[in-house]
């Protein structure tokens, strides 16, 4: 291919929306182009990037034994109103009515999908396991789209679905995705992915997996352990703390004015936050009910799971009314006449001297004991981990909190769709039975543009070597020159004879210009052919990522750029 060919254009200066160094970086070089909120088209360098990637992820998913298929973008609505989904998704999925009016949704995620093509074929026990996978466009109307490929609404992914007779045969396979999956990360040039354990959110299930890319502008929050092999998401971390083992006091009621937050009654009462007790309300999505979280005054409520806990949507009470008989600013567990559900957090297990509200105006409690005043207390936990925590695994202080974007995601699923969708199968005995569903995906765009986001420098991206637009990039300087033409065309057609893939920029540019061009493409292997090289009989090669800057001979540059490229190669073979 050769750069005067190439449709789209590099420039120096980024769009001002594009807020992180991928987005502006794959702008800038030409690699995609914007066509609404979340919805891009790729040119040429783009989607030899994504057919790279998606080449690796199969072979992957072949080697643990994935057929690939291929289900519709478009299905009827009436297979997600049998798993349940089409009521419990939100605006996210695009619904929409066909001429003949028939209701119909765009795929956001395929498990159901996944079901209908199963479902009346493998109707035996000898039928199972199977897996099977795609690499499909999807869309989601995502209301945040950010980051150019990041967040987006429409996007490729791979997504898995795997069938099983029983939970250790699903367990077993599941460790083989989560391998193959490290695999893949290692195989493409990520170099800072980890596995965490999250939340499985509206796939469902009750164990799942993330892999996080480490990075500063992710949006995810992870909680990770240096003293063991503890990551997880912080929507699913455990929030572990030591009982406080206060003093035994009496109960006693104190006028605390102008209170109404726990940094005032903090500062009012001269003690430390984690020796109150923190109201936060809510109220259930679906019927407007009140509940009220009580937790250590120094935490946060963590929604999700809070939403596990009741198994329903809750938002942020807007109005707390007087009927509900909630005193908002001093609420309190103790004599409590609020019609409201109550949660206390494991944070208030052992505070036996506790500050909380009086539920009167400008009164809080002190010395209230739970046990003591309450009777028997059930606790769950429903806080935010935070830095420095207490491990949930080992036990030692220190929870180290980063962000990461999230690359990839595996769920052991169980029973919730094939149950929902009446898919059963005979077993040894001929009794009907629910396969064992998991499911495994991965954003091929995102993880291209988080690769971009972990592996660039101010000049543009430094691509690893398997998932590079071009393995070789010749760069001829004055092409006017006969002696510089002739060997940088030889170079090219030998090389590409030869296998290996080569971008030729031959324009009549400054050599500043075609550098620049050279650094947003970013080529592994840079060839620079001059008149000055030329008449030293030699080619200059570097490596896009500044590790080495050397010069061949012309009569072996072929053999030795072939030997560089493999070089390349293997630092990312497993």
């Amino acid at each position: 291919m050769k750069v005067r060919n190439i449709l789209g254009e590099r420039f120096k200066e980024a769009p001002k929306d594009c807020t992180i160094a991928s987005h502006a970086l794959m702008v800038r070089g030409g690699y995609m182009r914007y066509m609404s909120n979340g919805i891009y088209s790729l040119y040429t360098p783009g989607k030899r990037i994504m057919q790279k990637i998606e080449a690796i992820i199969r072979d992957e998913m072949d080697k643990i034994g994935g057929q690939e298929v291929m289900f519709p973008v478009v299905m009827p609505a009436s297979l997600w109103e049998e798993s349940g989904r089409y009521t419990s998704i939100g605006s996210e999925m695009a619904r929409f009515e066909d001429r003949s009016k028939n209701k119909m949704v765009l795929g956001m995620t395929h498990e159901e999908a996944a079901v209908h093509l199963a479902r009346d074929i493998a109707n035996s026990y000898t039928d199972f396991p199977f897996m099977i996978y795609q690499i499909q466009t999807k869309f989601r109307d995502e209301p945040r789209a950010r980051g150019g490929l990041i967040r987006v609404r429409e996007f490729t992914m791979k997504d898995a679905y795997s069938f099983h007779t029983s939970m250790e045969d699903l367990q077993e396979y599941y460790k083989l995705c989560h391998k193959a999956y490290e695999n893949i990360y290692k195989r493409v040039g990520a170099k800072n992915v980890i596995s965490v354990a999250s939340d499985s959110g509206m796939m469902g299930g009750s164990v799942s997996h993330e892999f996080m890319l480490l990075s500063e502008i992710g949006e995810d929050t992870l909680a990770i352990c240096p003293s063991c092999d503890y990551k997880a998401n912080m929507e699913a971390a455990e929030c572990k703390t030591q009982p406080l083992n206060s003093e035994v006091k009496e109960l006693e009621k104190v006028y605390t004015p102008d209170t109404k937050t726990i940094e005032a009654l903090s500062e009012f009462l001269h003690i430390e936050e984690k020796d109150l007790c923190k109201a936060v309300v809510y109220q259930k999505n679906a019927t407007d009910e009140y509940v009220i979280i009580f937790i250590r005054g120094d935490l946060e409520v963590n929604e999700t799971k809070l939403r596990n806990y009741l198994g329903e949507e809750i938002h942020p009470a807007l109005e707390i009314t007087e009927e509900s008989g909630i005193v908002a600013g001093f609420i309190g567990p103790v004599n409590s006449k609020a019609n409201a559900q109550m949660i206390f957090d494991k944070s208030l297990i052992g505070m036996n001297n506790m500050v909380c509200g009086a539920n009167e105006v400008d009164h809080h409690y002190v010395g209230a004991n739970l046990e003591r005043d309450l009777g028997k207390v059930e606790y769950t936990d429903v806080a935010k981990i935070f830095e420095g925590a207490e491990c949930p695994c080992c036990g030692k202080p220190g929870i180290k909190i980063e962000k990461g974007i999230e690359v990839g995601n595996i769920f052991q699923l169980g029973t919730k769709y094939t149950k929902s969708m009446n898919m059963t199968y005979l077993d040894k005995e001929g009794k009907q039975q629910y396969p064992i569903m998991g499911c495994y995906g991965i954003g091929v765009g995102r993880l291209a543009a988080s690769i971009c986001q972990e592996s660039h420098d101010d000049y543009g991206p430094i691509w690893p070597m398997p998932i590079a637009p071009w393995q070789v990039e010749i760069c001829a300087l004055r092409c006017d020159n006969e002696q510089v033409r002739g060997l940088a065309d030889r170079l090219y057609t030998t090389l590409q004879d030869k296998g290996v893939e080569v971008l030729f920029d031959d324009r009549d540019i400054r050599p500043g210009a075609m550098f620049a061009d050279a650094d947003l493409f970013g080529v592994p292997v840079r060839v620079v052919v001059s008149p000055k090289n030329c008449e030293k009989n030699v080619v200059e090669v570097s490596l896009r990522d500044k590790s080495l800057k050397t010069e061949f001979s012309i009569d072996t540059a072929v053999e030795d750029i072939i030997k560089l490229v493999e070089s390349e190669k293997d630092k990312y073979k497993l």
